[in-house]
């Protein structure tokens, strides 16, 4: 199965660099987009709805969907969501899957997702990470789409978020509000936000009465080394400490072209 993706442009490319987020409208078209719906709404209405962590309280979530559905799968292993991903990121020779996720946020059921890094908890030595995330339905900016603090990826490590109430990147770090929030963003089924995982980001809650739906992939530099950081997805895997994480959990996405 091959699911047709853009090719990101050079000015998308030096904007995520500079601001470590960037939108892509239609990565996929509508109808790809509208096929991967009608099956994530399946999955999703058979998780779990319990609210054992801070995480629950604001997304629902499906883990590793792309292991399970061929669709997904393909999509996440698509050569051109690799090269996408390469080029964002800048200086990567490949990628590797970290992990792949369906999204919920039910209006009702789910709050505001604090601002949050995503690097802090990896157990990764380097930091060239960013997560795709792509709207299976139309996500108007008051159903929860994400926001970003510009350039906040230029700061390093900043601490773990969803630890205890009141743990979020604002409250340790108020000066992050000094740069700009990037603007309340209109998606269309398709279209997608790229932030880097330093890049601190959060959502508002969703304000409709239909639930946010979407899909995201997390891709990390192919040659990042394992440091043997207590994490639950690589915890009794057998990875060994400072070698690259070859496993079949985290697959390198084929570049493709004639050189592959």
């Amino acid at each position: 199965m091959e699911i047709p993706v853009r090719q990101v442009t050079d000015d998308e490319a030096a904007f995520f660099g500079e601001h470590g987020w960037v939108r892509l409208g239609r990565l996929i078209d509508p109808g790809t987009a509208a096929a991967l719906r009608e099956r994530a709404t399946g999955m999703l209405n058979g998780r779990s709805r319990s609210h054992e962590t801070l995480v629950d309280e604001a997304f629902g979530q499906s883990r590793d969907i792309a292991a399970s559905d061929e669709m997904f799968g393909a999509l996440t292993s698509s050569p051109e969501m690799g090269r996408n991903a390469v080029k964002l990121l800048r200086g990567v020779r490949a990628v590797r899957v970290q992990v792949t996720n369906l999204l919920v946020k039910e209006a009702g059921e789910h709050g505001a997702t604090e601002f949050h890094q995503d690097f802090p908890w990896m157990p990764m030595d380097r930091s060239a990470m960013l997560t795709v995330w792509l709207a299976l339905a139309d996500v108007p900016a008051d159903m929860g789409s994400l926001r970003f603090y510009d350039r906040s990826h230029r700061y390093g490590l900043l601490g773990r978020s969803f630890t205890r109430p009141g743990d979020d990147q604002l409250t340790q770090h108020p000066w992050l509000k000094e740069l700009e929030l990037s603007p309340p963003l209109d998606l269309k089924a398709g279209d997608a936000t790229v932030h880097h995982a330093l890049t601190v980001h959060g959502a508002p809650a969703n304000r409709r009465d239909s639930p946010r739906l979407s899909f995201t992939v997390t891709y990390f530099d192919a040659d990042a080394l394992y440091t043997g950081l207590p994490y639950r997805q690589t915890d009794g895997l057998g990875l060994e400490v400072n070698r690259p994480f070859e496993h079949e959990r985290f697959p390198v996405v084929s570049l493709g072209g004639p050189d592959a």
